[in-house]
């Protein structure tokens, strides 16, 4: 009954957070948005700790319960596990813990913390990993079953489903996720939970925690005839049936040992005082099984977006990134210092923008963490989503009146890419879309005021939102370009 309650909670945990990663409608964060708050990681960085004390004491009490049922990454390995093993009906053995090896891999999760190194930190963070690998390879195949659900809806004169662009966002950052993914699909596929156990920080901490537990699995060993069944079950392999102990910093309390042994020796109760050790015999017969499994290799495409044309006439080139000195982070973030010691890179924040302005950074020491462009939209200032669902406290809940009055950054004219000066015909496209009426249009001769007009950008308006950026006819490059600033400011 146990191992039923716990894989019950597990899938609708699992479900629900893969769910934030690939809604794009904002409908499932408004309902769900707390799985995405009560990640350990998460918690920690955003400094919330009603979820930290919250997690301790349950892991105190109960042991890792958190990374059996609440942490998506585990809960995948076990999907993996299952399917893996599945023509082995006691696939695993007791191995001994490579303590030396976790304990490593935590102190450099630790410094790269203290030190800012925030691509280095999200490499290791279980959540933020599997964010990756929801965001790059399931939420495409998401967007590319609702558009073609959108597309019969629309023969149909129904607008219950509409269209959203699939494309990739960042390269990098898709090549790192699929090397993650297959790291964690062999560990899990051959040796269960190896990944929790031996590379994840959140692991190490909380079985650090869970050997002091007060419910722990137990072995009665009156009871044991040491017949190995726990122990070959153990996907976590931490059961040495032999001496009837349970290596508690590794065991996730999957129950699997509980519900396989036939002789009512193990049992989840409050820990008991170790008493002394009886003489058994043991039984040294072994049963062996033989099976062979198939992995189907998928291969996700990235779904090729056709040319727009103008008035079906000529096609109209796509934009490229400028050259930005400061790179742009989202408005509540507070600047690039605390972003990027907050930020683990999860892309939950670039899964939910509406505007295409969000994708993970390609720069060496902001690796996978959000910046923002305008080749594809900008940043309006009624949305405010990337606040409202950031776990991590990264980037800081907002308003929308709040958001029209933080500079971001400013924009910055260059004239050589100006229509008005390459192709001689007027424009002002800037200056009337501008929100925050930073842009105004001057003669570009002063001694004659009918002369064509040229910009000129007000920075203390200016908000750095790049409506100017992506609606400027120019190409390949935009004449009005946004720089981002370190320390954002209230205007």
């Amino acid at each position: 009954m146990l191992r039923k309650i716990r894989l019950t909670i597990a899938i609708l945990f699992f479900i629900g957070t893969t769910l934030l990663f690939l809604d794009f409608t904002g409908t499932a964060h408004a309902w769900l948005g707390w799985m995405a708050k009560i990640q350990f990681i998460p918690a920690i960085l955003a400094l919330n700790v009603a979820i930290i004390a919250a997690l301790v004491i349950i892991t105190l009490i109960f042991g890792r319960i958190y990374c059996s049922v609440i942490c998506p990454l585990g809960v995948m390995q076990d999907i993996i596990a299952r399917f893996g093993k599945r023509g082995k009906k006691l696939p695993y053995n007791y191995s001994p813990a490579k303590q030396w090896l976790r304990y490593i891999l935590l102190a450099v999760f630790v410094i790269a913390c203290v030190a800012g190194i925030g691509s280095l930190a999200a490499l290791l963070d279980p959540y933020a990993s599997f964010g990756r690998i929801a965001n790059s390879f399931l939420q495409p195949v998401y967007l590319w079953c609702n558009n073609l659900l959108a597309y019969f809806a629309e023969r149909a004169d129904s607008y219950a489903f509409y269209s959203a662009d699939v494309w990739l966002r960042s390269l990098p950052t898709m090549i790192i996720a699929a090397a993650v993914l297959v790291i964690v699909f062999i560990l899990a596929w051959r040796n269960g939970r190896s990944y929790c156990n031996t590379i994840c920080p959140v692991g190490t901490v909380l079985g650090f925690l869970s050997r002091f537990s007060l419910m722990k699995i137990s072995i009665d060993e009156d009871k044991c005839i040491s017949c190995n069944l726990c122990a070959r079950k153990c996907k976590a392999a931490c059961i040495d049936s032999k001496n009837h102990k349970i290596d508690y910093s590794r065991c996730v309390d999957c129950f699997d040992c509980i519900d396989e042994c036939t002789h009512n020796a193990i049992s989840y109760r409050i820990a008991r005082r170790p008493v002394e050790k009886k003489e058994k015999a043991i039984d040294s017969s072994r049963r062996t099984f033989v099976s062979t499994a198939a992995i189907v290799a998928t291969t996700g495409l990235i779904e090729a977006q056709e040319k727009k044309v103008d008035g079906g006439l000529a096609a109209i080139e796509d934009k490229k990134i400028p050259e930005r000195a400061t790179r742009i982070t989202p408005p509540g973030s507070l600047g690039i210092k605390h972003f990027s010691q907050h930020c683990t890179a999860c892309q939950l924040c670039v899964s939910v923008c509406p505007n295409q302005v969000l994708r993970p950074s390609g720069g060496l020491l902001t690796l996978m963490q959000p910046e923002m462009s305008y080749e594809r939209g900008y940043c309006r200032p009624e949305c405010v989503k990337c606040s409202e669902v950031c776990p991590a406290g990264a980037i800081k809940p907002i308003t929308k009146e709040e958001k029209t009055a933080i500079q971001i950054g400013h924009a910055v004219w260059v004239r050589a890419n100006c229509i008005v000066e390459t192709d001689g015909v007027e424009c002002g496209n800037c200056a009337r879309h501008c929100p925050s009426g930073a842009i105004q249009m001057v003669p570009r001769d002063a001694n004659d005021p009918k002369s064509l007009k040229i910009p000129v950008v007000n920075i203390e308006r200016c908000i750095g939102c790049g409506a100017c950026e992506n609606l400027c006819p120019a190409r390949p490059f935009s004449a009005i370009y946004v720089e981002g600033h370190e320390r954002h400011r209230t205007i």
